[in-house]
Formats: structure tokens, sequence, C-alpha cells
């Protein structure tokens, strides 16, 4: 029997206006418990650059509560799946999140952003729930094809 990786709790509160959306969880972040704790990740670096905080120098406590603190939530459209590596091209048998969890604490909110063309699909979904949504370049190191500047210029949409 293939292993079920499972994914992270949401990061949200009442005051969350943007949602963040990942695809699921890679190797290194599963094993930290942590999300985007792989080293070359970019996602800590983009979204400290959108809000202008030193989010790569926090512990990933201060990080989660600095997002919070400009009304920003994580989390990700799989909550479990089986995938060997870290791959979204290798997810399968995925169970998707329950987006009311989030929904139901965060009032506020009113845009979904997904990181990367995997949880972009479901764009179109929150988009017929009445939310903005945009979707943004992956921060994962194995989407390479643009520059951190080219990738910050469409993370700085986030706050648009």
């Amino acid at each position: 029997m293939k292993v079920r990786n499972r994914g992270f709790a949401p990061v949200v509160d009442a005051d969350v206006e943007i949602l963040l959306l990942g695809s699921f969880p890679s190797v290194a972040s599963l094993g930290k418990r942590q999300y985007y704790a792989h080293p070359h990740n970019q996602f800590w670096r983009l979204m400290g650059a959108v809000i202008e905080e030193p989010l790569p120098e926090m512990d990933y406590k201060q990080r989660l509560k600095t997002l919070l603190r400009h009304r920003i939530g994580l989390w990700d459209v799989i909550g479990a799946c089986q995938r060997p590596g870290s791959l979204d091209s290798s997810i399968r048998d995925p169970r998707h999140n329950d987006f009311a969890r989030v929904t139901r604490v965060a009032k506020k909110l009113r845009r979904v952003c997904f990181n990367g063309r995997t949880a972009g699909r479901f764009g179109p979904l929150f988009a017929e729930w009445g939310y903005q949504t945009l979707i943004l370049p992956s921060s994962s190191p194995a989407h390479a094809a643009l520059r951190f500047e080219q990738k910050l210029k469409q993370w700085r949409k986030i706050l648009d």
C-alpha cells in the first residue's frame, strides 16, 4: 500500500482578506512541518518583498504571524495525496481541502492567489464563488523559467 501524505492546517484568522494557495507541501516542507521549507523555494523571499518585511530572516512562527498581520492567509488546494518526491506532476489520488474551513473563519476574504498552475486550476471555482483570483508563477525551485525579478513583478499584484 502506498503512503498517503497529509498537508497542513490553514493559516488564517478573522482578518484575512487574501489567501495564498499552493498545491501541496514538498518533501522538505513535510519533513519540517512548515510551508515552503525547501531552501531554494522563493516563497518567503517573494512574499517578503511584496509586503516589505524581512520574512526570510524570521523564524517560521514569526513569518506566519507577519503574514496574518498583513491580512494574508496560507493553505494548499490539496489536503492529502500520494506523491513520490516533490513534483506536482507526480501527485496521485489527490484529496482536496474543504475550503469552508477557511471561509467560516475568514469572513473578510476577497482575493485568492494561487502559487503556480497546479493550484491555479482552482481559480475558476473561486471566481465562481465571487472571489478575485490571481494565478502567480510558482515559487518552486522546479519552476526556473522566470528569474526572481520577473516573478516578483507578478507577485506584487497580490496587493492590487
